[in-house]
């Protein structure tokens, strides 16, 4: 839900810089609990199936609970597979369908999440029941057949290990310290000045906008436009942060930014620290070529334009000339190949 609420902010929610890494976490764990809960799902897949086409039992009330817990299950596997199947090409960057993956995304999980509360009230009873029942109950005869069959028990286990296993080879894109053993991670951390990247300036189209040595950055404030060079960008006092950058893929990293506050720049159109401002690209290809930044986080002196990434020239590939870089913030809105900024009244 908070990375939905950073793409679509409801009125009565003021979104915060503090803390910096909170986007990072919670997009983290979003991703590594839902690559957990793949074995998982498997496994519950295999326990219920065969109960969907049992014999319903006799009587109009055992059968409406019946049905209703039969449905219950049959929504809940079928917007869990949809949200687990969608969100994994999410991470690997496919996208194979028409519709808008994080409205479709999110919608399903409110099915899901209705689904399970269903589903818990009709198996309430079932479940006081067999709260205090032990997962294997003692048998003093056991068939050959009983020894072969797996247990409930090493059937728990298999699906527990599968799925740390799971996060184990794929947590290093959020994780750094699993970075070496994860080796499933889609973007372990690979790129120009060791940053993912996943837009390239060629495919979003700014190969030769942003390279153009009469690049000028228009601030459009109320009563005047300033144009900057970089040059006058690097002639004002600079600033030096370590921010994350965390996507709605799962990956994240934290890197070495420099550049002027954002605050600073619009300053000079003559607007407030505290104004909202929006800030548009040179890309001509692709979602996310503009984004809003709000009041709040434009007055955080770590909400930069930035420059220089890791004590370097910024690469093309990262934004160059000019780029956004704002802390507790999506990764999609850190927007890149900045040409203008929009102060809004």
């Amino acid at each position: 839900m908070w990375s939905h609420w950073q793409y679509s902010t409801p009125g009565w929610l003021t979104l915060s810089p503090r803390p910096t890494q909170l986007y990072r976490w919670t997009q983290g764990i979003h991703v590594i609990s839902g690559t957990a809960a793949i074995p998982l799902l498997l496994v519950k897949l295999w326990s219920v199936f065969p109960r969907l086409f049992a014999r319903p039992p006799r009587g109009a009330r055992a059968r409406i609970l019946t049905l209703l817990e039969r449905g219950s299950i049959a929504v809940l596997m079928g917007s869990a597979l949809f949200m687990l199947v969608s969100g994994t090409l999410n991470i690997i960057g496919w996208y194979p369908w028409e519709f808008s993956f994080r409205q479709t995304h999110g919608a399903m999980a409110w099915v899901a999440i209705g689904s399970v509360l269903v589903h818990v009230a009709v198996k309430l009873p079932v479940i006081r029941e067999a709260w205090g029942e032990p997962v294997e109950p003692a048998s003093p005869e056991r068939t050959p057949v009983d020894v072969d069959a797996p247990t409930r028990r090493d059937v728990l286990r298999g699906a527990f290990l599968a799925s740390g296993l799971a996060v184990v080879l794929t947590a290093g894109q959020a994780v750094p310290w699993l970075r070496r053993i994860s080796v499933f991670s889609v973007r372990p951390g690979d790129g120009p000045q060791d940053l993912p990247i996943n837009r390239t300036a060629r495919s979003a189209g700014t190969s030769t906008s942003a390279l153009d040595p009469d690049w000028v950055l228009e601030v459009t404030g109320a009563d005047r436009t300033v144009r900057l060079t970089r040059d006058d960008l690097l002639a004002m006092p600079q600033r030096t942060h370590r921010l994350p950058i965390a996507c709605v893929e799962g990956w994240s990293r934290s890197a070495v930014w420099t550049g002027v506050p954002l605050r600073d720049v619009i300053a000079l159109a003559g607007a407030g620290p505290r104004t909202d401002v929006v800030v548009r690209s040179l890309q001509t290809k692709g979602a996310f070529g503009s984004s809003r930044v709000v009041g709040n986080v434009v007055a955080d002196p770590r909400t930069l334009l930035a420059l220089q990434l890791n004590g370097e020239t910024l690469d093309i590939e990262h934004g160059y000339p000019c780029r956004l870089i704002a802390p507790n913030r999506p990764g999609v809105f850190q927007t890149k190949w900045l040409n203008r900024l929009e102060v809004q009244a």
